[in-house]
């Protein structure tokens, strides 16, 4: 089902606010909404918000054997699914071109970028190794799903913790969390993703973490995946509107500045939830 266009009235508006420096939602062009992260009872989950947009993200483990070519490396898979209850836009069991852009790009960022280190992943060479299985359920959409998607990833790997394995001969022990505890994921960097929109009047300057009504009107967006330390993952840009390369490096720049905020939130976060949780080893 396509989304139905704003009415003219609505594109007027938000033209000559834009014009202004001006969004619906209070926010200068280049400020993002104030994200949240909220953890389950269970290690791996994880719901975060951009506003109104809701994503939940989970990981799964499960032991299994590697492929051939890769005998020494684990199996990292994404999979991502939006809800009709984000939006009247979405039909169940028909992915949409939304749903499909959000896997590759996740798959792109947190597995092609080596976020994870996959070798750590191997318990017995060639037969073997863990299956990381993200899952990301868009619940509420309310513009920029992409970068709640990416955040809501990243944060639930971050939080997962799999089992202790010990090898003896040619036996593959799993301990329980009661018995041993969790090990955390060897993760070399945490990318996250902004996300800018352009307007096909030039005297619109482009906006950061574009609402609904920003992104429909949008002529194109730019994604920028990248760490705290300045290391582009991916960039991605969609929509033939030209962009010069003295505005893209001005953009990274301003990109930098919320990969670095958001590195520091998460940290924060993730540090209050297990200053929360009571574990014990029995």
């Amino acid at each position: 089902m396509r989304p139905p266009s704003p009415s003219i009235p609505e594109k007027e508006f938000v033209y000559e606010a834009l014009k202004q420096s001006l969004r619906l939602d209070g926010r200068n062009h280049l400020d993002t909404r104030t994200p949240t992260l909220d953890f389950g009872p269970e290690l791996g989950w994880v719901e975060c918000g951009y506003g109104k947009t809701r994503v939940i993200a989970y990981v799964e483990a499960k032991m299994t054997k590697p492929p051939p070519e890769r005998p020494l490396e684990g199996i990292i898979t994404m999979h991502s699914e939006i809800s009709p209850m984000a939006s009247v836009d979405y039909e169940p069991g028909r992915p949409s071109e939304e749903e499909v852009t959000i896997t590759r790009m996740l798959d792109k960022i947190l597995r092609r970028s080596d976020a994870i280190d996959k070798e750590s992943l191997c318990v017995v060479a060639g037969q073997r190794v863990w299956h990381l299985r993200l899952t990301v359920h868009c619940l509420a959409d309310a513009g920029n799903m992409l970068d709640c998607a990416c955040l809501a990833g990243i944060v639930a790997f971050k939080h997962f913790r799999k089992p202790e394995v010990e090898v003896i001969g040619d036996e593959v022990i799993v301990h329980s969390a009661l018995e041993r505890s969790p090990v955390p994921l060897a993760i070399h960097h945490m990318p996250f993703c902004v996300t800018f929109a352009f307007f096909p009047d030039p005297s619109v300057r482009p906006v950061l973490d574009p609402s609904l009504l920003e992104q429909r009107l949008s002529t194109g967006q730019m994604s920028i995946a990248l760490n705290a330390q300045r290391e582009i993952c991916v960039l991605q840009k969609a929509g033939g509107v030209p962009i010069a390369a003295e505005e893209i490096l001005q953009l990274i720049d301003v990109a930098v500045t919320v990969a670095k905020d958001l590195d520091m939130f998460v940290e924060k976060r993730l540090r209050e939830d297990w200053e929360s949780r009571k574990i014990e080893i029995m």
